[in-house]
């Protein structure tokens, strides 16, 4: 792996209520500095409790929080504004897809463990966090960083609650999963699996059955609709291979 697909980034277990707060204020219409400090507020008694150290672990979060939902990456804005459309009026508990997504996109590193743990429930049932670690490691390269960040994502998982605990201590496995029966919101999240992929292309097949979707259900879709947004390109070979690509020039 190489470029943005090759860093680690995900430095920390974001809790899915965080995310949550993050874009009610994104959506309240606050500034970037304001989140910020709010966040800080919000966290001051759940994370580097009495400290105010630059770089401890809550400010590594907020800068998470933050990259997530309002500091995206310039060629991930527009994809965050669809989402954050979708977004308008739901429920909290409506936005598990949305909130993947974005992170998927913003940390491929999060694909990379999502990829692995889903692969993994589809061979055996369930997931050790030592067989992810090793896994990621091998696609990843041999360093400590990379079993440190594979731990703070699969704590997200379990936080998150697409997975649980299985039978057999030190096991996890997938929690029943969430259906996704928007045709739009569909169409986005398969759309945050092509840009978060190394290089930016699947083939339709692939792609929808893609293990680090594991915590959802997707409604049939069609490759053209995938196209709507003009983010991607859907390219037809044969009547059995048809290729979704970020489109040139984004």
């Amino acid at each position: 792996m190489s470029g943005r697909q090759g860093m680690i980034g995900y430095n920390r277990t974001v809790k899915l209520r965080w995310l949550d707060e993050t874009v009610d204020l994104f959506l309240a219409g606050l500034s970037d500095a304001e989140i910020c400090e709010a966040l800080r507020e919000r966290l001051k008694d759940e994370l580097s409790v009495g400290s105010t150290a630059q770089r401890g672990s809550r400010e590594k979060t907020i800068t998470l929080l933050l990259k997530t939902w309002v500091r995206v990456p310039a060629p991930l804005r527009a994809l965050r504004d669809d989402a954050v459309q979708m977004m308008q009026g739901t429920r909290r508990s409506e936005r598990l897809p949305l909130h993947w997504g974005m992170t998927m996109a913003v940390y491929p590193f999060w694909r990379v463990v999502a990829d692995v743990t889903g692969r993994l429930f589809r061979l055996q049932g369930v997931a050790a966090p030592m067989q992810v670690q090793r896994r990621a490691k091998e696609l990843m390269g041999e360093r400590e960083v990379v079993a440190r960040s594979t731990r703070y994502v699969l704590r997200a998982f379990a936080d998150w609650g697409v997975v649980c605990d299985a039978a057999k201590k030190g096991e996890y496995q997938s929690a029943a999963p969430v259906l996704v029966n928007d045709p739009r919101l569909a169409a986005w999240l398969l759309e945050t699996v092509v840009v978060s992929s190394a290089d930016g292309r699947t083939d339709f097949h692939s792609l929808v059955n893609s293990p680090c979707l594991f915590p959802f259900q997707i409604c049939r879709i069609a490759p053209a609709q995938l196209a709507g947004t003009g983010r991607l390109e859907v390219v037809r070979h044969s009547l059995e291979e048809t290729l979704v690509r970020v489109a040139s020039g984004r």
